[in-house]
């Protein structure tokens, strides 16, 4: 089919995007043991120039907020430098592109850090699985610690620095994870925040550690630059509360007073859903949020052409069909058919495998 508003321009953030195809932030564990991005991840960004949008890996803003293999951080100078060469080599490739900065909360574990320190959560509460990957292998989930009160604006000033590294390294604007059950999302929840203080029980507590980030940040890009990503709808990391309408409605009504770049709804369902009640629709998010949307998890180009022709987002993000399809924009402006789609057992090899060894699209 013929893309008539999917490859159509949009304006975002005074950028002028050439498509409203955006590429989804998606952890490729690249990084190494050093978190440091490098030539690898620069020819994985610059072969998906093409999107409107490409929005980064998660970026974890501190040595506390790690919690995934060999993702990249910015909370050094050298960390920093090495994402000003991705950058600069996507700019040259014409792209736009957004830093996702990212604290994993109780989703970590003590091996992660130097001193063994337990993971830091709203409350402490642990995720209910069977175990995650560490640097010492597959563990059980642990406890995490919650954080004290007096710490949290520690956090929120980790996040406030990290935007001034983005800035530094020439993004074009960042994108605050809120959704999957790391940290912001932890805190929005009921079911994983428990607090007694100002940042828990009533909704507007639960939101007020994500509303002191956003106004942290937006010190540093102007809001414009600024963006949220939430997944109302996502058992990711256990996450799902009985009030999740409630919840997000209120946050999405309250970053609509920022004036951001854009709000990105994991909308679909292809992570799982925590069937507490209807699901979250980008039309409902329409009527609470006067800004750019952004749609996610499990679109086609044919139910994305839809939503965008419909009016409920502006742009679609892709993930997995990007893993696969560096050409994706291409593929979808000349119908040609896409290659399959990569097996997760791939995903995460550390080297090309999986990541830099996916064709072009080649006529007989």
């Amino acid at each position: 089919m013929s893309s008539s508003s999917l490859l159509t321009p949009v304006s975002l953030g005074g950028l002028s995007l050439k498509n409203r195809v955006t590429m989804a932030p998606m952890t490729r564990a690249r990084a190494g043991d050093e978190r440091l991005p490098n030539a690898r991840m620069a020819k994985y960004y610059c072969d998906r120039a093409s999107a409107g949008l490409l929005i980064s890996e998660g970026v974890v803003i501190s040595e506390q907020a790690n919690g995934w293999n060999q993702s990249p951080g910015i909370y050094t100078e050298a960390m920093r430098d090495a994402w000003r060469d991705v950058v600069s080599a996507v700019h040259a490739a014409g792209g736009v592109m957004f830093a996702q900065l990212w604290h994993s909360g109780r989703a970590s574990h003590s091996s992660f850090r130097a001193d063994g320190s337990r993971a830091v959560a709203p409350s402490a509460i642990a995720i209910n699985g069977e175990y995650m990957h560490t640097p010492i292998g597959k563990q059980p989930y642990e406890t995490p610690r919650a954080l004290q009160t007096a710490e949290i604006v520690s956090v929120v000033e980790d996040y406030r620095l990290a935007a001034e590294r983005a800035k530094s390294a020439g993004f074009d604007g960042i994108e605050l994870h809120g959704a999957n059950g790391y940290l912001i999302d932890s805190f929005l929840q009921s079911k994983t925040n428990h607090r007694t203080d100002q940042y828990g029980g009533s909704v507007e507590n639960r939101f007020r550690f994500l509303r002191e980030i956003v106004e942290a940040v937006t010190t540093v890009f102007p809001a414009n630059r600024v963006a949220v990503r939430l997944s109302p709808n996502g058992v990711y990391n256990d996450m799902g509360s009985p009030d999740y309408r409630e919840t997000f409605s209120f946050v999405a009504q309250q970053l609509d007073t920022f004036g951001l770049a854009y709000l990105h709804l994991m909308d679909g369902l292809g992570f799982g859903f925590h069937q507490l009640g209807e699901p979250m629709t980008l039309a409902e998010f329409r009527t609470l949020f006067h800004g750019p949307l952004i749609g996610n998890c499990g679109y086609t180009q044919e139910t994305a052409e839809a939503a965008i022709a419909a009016g409920h987002a502006d742009l679609i993000a892709f993930g997995r069909p990007f893993i696969s399809n560096p050409d994706l924009v291409d593929r979808f402006a000349n119908n040609w058919p896409l290659n399959p789609l990569a097996e997760m057992s791939a995903w995460y090899s550390f080297d090309d495998a999986g990541y830099n060894d996916f064709p072009k699209y080649q006529s007989a």
